[in-house]
């Protein structure tokens, strides 16, 4: 994530208040008996006349002002107006029409009772091993899962069932003991573990049991930024939650603290511990992504992403034919050469080759350590990241078309992309 460096502004200001007294002269002359009378005539003509008219419009604005404080009185005399207003030269519109609540909550509640059924709270049981001491029992955690088929199978985030977590005193083991609770349903259901993928952060578990509700999967490529969605979950182990609010931004690039990249949904709807695994879902109640990270710290506050849900289709169909995910491979080990850097050793920009797997697609191909990768199928790539996005998206015998830096000249080598071991 980029570093954010918040600036204080201080605005100095030095207000002189001056006191302005205004003072009325009145001046004061006698009336002789004609001006007496014009002014008691005024007084009749203010009592028979002026004083009715004026309590009159008194009047009205109150009835007028008491029907605009009556909501549906307001709206059929408003209707669903605009007003306009001219401001010198620009037209400024207002929008004056009446926005009930009502339909915003009814979707809510419509979203949730479609979804809840098919989410479910998931309890890990993890061994605990001290490197002094061996096995020093177990640890638990919580997180979210969404069914996926009728007949048991679990979609959830690998972190989830498969914890990397350790320090200088303890490493956790996998997990002993995976439970399963449904919605509305007390039982505790045990799982087991189909697939995983730590680069995805992705797995699918499975337990034993039909007529399930599986999730509704929508198409998180249509997703707009500031439409409605809601993540719903197993945040610190409450059981079914949901939380409501706008995708935030779609396309963000984000990295884990494991180094694995992402290209998430953004969402503000709250997203806590326990909620890895859980959906996020549009106003049609269909699911459009894996709720999976979220930012957390001092001044950060409904920061939140989702793994898009089309970009787990083929990885779930994977993980469930192959209990693992097969991947393209080129085999080689690359250090990525910046303008300064390839300046500083008479190189060019791209990705060095500084490793090269014995026996790998690379290797038959052609590729020796020492050579520079500037583009792969013709787009320049700069990145590790930016050469796995395009292998990534080719298959296993695919052929895939290097152009490599040696001896600064440029040439093409053709690669056959052999099953990631």
């Amino acid at each position: 994530m980029d570093e954010n460096n918040n600036k204080t502004n201080t605005l100095n200001t030095d207000n002189s208040f001056k006191n302005v007294v205004s003072k009325n002269n009145t001046t004061y002359s006698s009336f002789d008996t004609n001006t007496t009378k014009q002014k008691n005539k005024g007084n009749s003509f203010g009592k028979t006349v002026l004083l009715p008219f004026t309590c009159g419009v008194l009047g009205a604005g109150i009835v007028i002002g008491t029907c605009f404080g009556v909501p549906s009185i307001k709206t059929q005399i408003l209707g669903n107006s605009t007003i306009f207003q001219e401001a010198e030269t620009n037209s400024v519109a207002l929008n004056t029409q009446q926005i009930s609540l009502l339909d915003y909550s009814n979707t809510a509640v419509g979203v949730a009772q479609k979804v809840l059924p098919s989410i479910v709270g998931i309890n890990v049981t993890y061994s605990v091993n001290s490197i002094f001491y061996g096995n020093q029992g177990t640890a638990s955690a919580q997180g979210s899962g969404v069914i996926i088929s009728t007949d048991g199978y679990i979609l959830t985030n690998n972190h989830v069932v498969n914890s990397s977590s350790s320090s200088s005193f303890y490493e956790l083991g996998k997990a002993s003991k995976i439970t399963v609770q449904l919605y509305n349903d007390d039982t505790e259901y045990e799982a087991t573990i189909i697939g995983t993928d730590e680069q995805t952060d992705l797995a699918v578990i499975k337990i034993d049991k039909d007529g399930l509700t599986a999730a509704e999967l929508g198409d998180s490529d249509s997703v707009q930024v500031g439409e409605f969605c809601m993540a719903l979950g197993n945040p610190l182990g409450l059981g079914s939650t949901v939380t409501d609010g706008i995708v935030s931004a779609v396309n963000r690039k984000v990295t884990d603290e494991d180094g694995n990249s992402y290209t998430a949904i953004q969402t503000n709807a709250a997203i806590n511990s326990g909620n890895s695994g859980g959906a996020l879902v549009n106003s049609q109640g269909q699911v459009i992504g894996i709720n999976t990270l979220k930012v957390s710290g001092d001044g950060v506050e409904g920061v939140g992403f989702a793994i898009p849900i089309n970009s787990t289709k083929d990885i779930i169909d994977q993980l469930i034919e192959y209990n693992k995910v097969k991947r393209p491979y080129l085999g080689i080990g690359g250090i990525e050469v910046d303008e300064d850097t390839a300046k500083a050793n008479n190189l060019t920009v791209g990705i060095y080759v500084k490793t090269l797997e014995n026996f790998s697609a690379a290797e038959k191909a052609g590729i020796k350590v020492g050579d520079v990768i500037i583009k792969a199928e013709g787009k320049d790539v700069e990145t590790m990241d930016e050469l796995n996005e395009i292998k990534n998206s080719k298959k296993i015998g695919d052929k895939m078309t290097l152009t490599i830096w040696r001896d600064r000249k440029t040439q093409d080598i053709t690669v056959t992309l052999q099953e990631q071991p």
